[in-house]
């Protein structure tokens, strides 16, 4: 009921021309990179409002991950570079970004999916949904139609191969097959930075389709995996349970995490540290 509610408050603002797109200046720089979307309610209206316009557009993210491979992949640059609607995704990314604009909190892919979908039901846009496995699309389908009453249109379902290149043939045929659907909403679950490169090409080539990058979102929708209980998500700690499920995938991942954290803390407070007056002479 909370998260219908929240869809309907975003439709509601759609009304509003001060959230029916992200504001052209980012409201904050984590990392070097952009947030310009402060909160889940302003991204959903954003999505269905350009989505219903049928704009080519992106929607990322930003999370500690996105930050490591942002150092080392120039493909997920670009795809960055170019992002459409951009949020703070994880409680440190938050954090930081509050340090610079007190009205961003944490939007996930994972929090927003439910109530961007139930808004996009009672906007009548067909949903598109990629990435995952066959196996958990087809369950992912089932519960949404049963979480939107079957009032959400689902125009088509497409898993990719293991090999998947974001940028090559099968990536061209697969925004094709998006295209023909006539899906103005595509929800894209490969992981980053997979998602967003291939969201970013889908994007370029004009596909009239909002690409929403969500990670892990459809898995936990058909139960293919079990997310962080409500507490540990409330209070910032789902990378703890996330790791100890799943410590031999994660640990590198989350030390890496640690350390751009810890660079990214001392230069934000390095900034704001008043200058030292100089020499009395």
């Amino acid at each position: 009921m909370q998260q219908k509610n929240t869809a309907a408050r975003a439709l509601a603002d759609l009304q509003s021309e001060s959230i029916a797109k992200p504001p052209s200046a980012p409201l904050a720089h984590v990392g070097g990179w952009p947030i310009n979307t402060p909160d889940m309610d302003t991204a959903i209206a954003s999505v269905i409002n350009r989505a219903g316009a049928r704009e080519a557009f992106t929607v990322f993210t930003l999370n500690l991950d996105h930050l490591v491979k942002l150092r080392s992949d120039e493909r997920f640059r670009l795809a960055y570079r170019e992002a459409d609607i951009v949020t703070a995704d994880g409680a440190p990314v938050a954090w930081l970004a509050r340090l610079q604009d007190r009205s961003i909190v944490r939007a996930t892919g994972s929090d927003m999916l439910l109530p961007l979908l139930d808004a996009a039901a009672d906007a009548r846009l067909p949903v598109f949904l990629f990435g995952s496995t066959e196996d958990v699309l087809a369950k992912a389908a089932h519960e949404i139609a049963d979480h939107t009453d079957g009032l959400l249109k689902i125009a088509g379902m497409l898993s990719p191969s293991r090999a998947f290149d974001p940028e090559g043939a099968e990536a061209d045929r697969a925004i094709e097959t998006i295209r023909r659907s006539g899906a103005r909403i595509c929800i894209v679950a490969l992981g980053a930075p997979k998602q967003e490169i291939f969201a970013e090409r889908a994007r370029a080539k004009g596909l009239a389709c909002g690409m929403v990058c969500a990670g892990a979102s459809l898995d936990f929708v058909a139960r293919a995996q079990v997310r962080a209980p409500k507490l540990f998500r409330k209070l910032g700690f789902e990378w703890m349970w996330r790791l100890a499920t799943n410590p031999r995938r994660l640990a590198k991942r989350y030390v890496q995490c640690a350390i751009v954290l810890g660079h990214l803390v001392i230069a934000e407070f390095a900034e704001r540290r008043p200058a030292q007056p100089g020499p009395r002479v």
